[in-house]
């Protein structure tokens, strides 16, 4: 049986932290964490959040492993609405990084915090 991306979602939601923007970016100037946008590079550039790392979904346990080799590095992954950030947030635990949170908002709150 395929489950769908709402049933996914819900069953991630019980696996990864969850986060805001708010937190997220004010967390990392304490731990030195990083934000890790994960849009594709066409949708950054339509709009850039400052003070983010964009490493696209489908690249980044190969450049987190290169970029960040730290397990227990504090890290924030967001994207345009939340759900791609937690399928992403879920892979990096797998790959065996401890302190991993999904920004869950809409990128216009994000927008608003960084600008």
């Amino acid at each position: 049986m395929l489950k769908t991306i709402p049933t996914l979602v819900t069953e991630i939601k019980n696996k990864v932290k969850i986060t805001t923007a708010i937190n997220a970016f004010n967390d990392t100037k304490q731990n030195n964490g990083v934000v890790i946008d994960v849009r594709e590079p066409s949708e950054v550039a339509e709009n850039i959040i400052e003070g983010t790392i964009n490493i696209p979904r489908g690249l980044l346990e190969m450049k987190m492993l290169q970029l960040y080799p730290n397990a227990e590095l504090p890290i924030y992954i967001h994207c345009a609405s939340g759900v791609r950030a937690m399928f992403a947030a879920e892979q990096l635990q797998r790959v065996g990084y401890k302190n991993v949170k999904a920004i869950t908002c809409n990128i216009d709150e994000i927008k608003k915090i960084k600008d």
